[in-house]
């Protein structure tokens, strides 16, 4: 079974983790309630999607 010859140093393991952040999702403004809301999806607050009234809210 192989084993590492030589232990990885900081510098090795954290530039190969370097990629591996997350990025926070990307938000749009509702431009019917001006409410921020997921891109290609219905408003949470208002139930509008491009224009039209999809989901009925209260």
């Amino acid at each position: 079974m192989p084993v590492p010859k030589r232990k990885t140093g900081k510098a090795v393991r954290d530039s190969r983790r370097a990629h591996d952040a997350l990025d926070a999702p990307a938000q749009s403004v509702c431009p019917q309630c001006h409410q921020p809301k997921l891109p290609h999806h219905v408003c949470s607050s208002c139930g509008y999607y491009k224009g039209k009234e999809v989901v009925e809210t209260d």
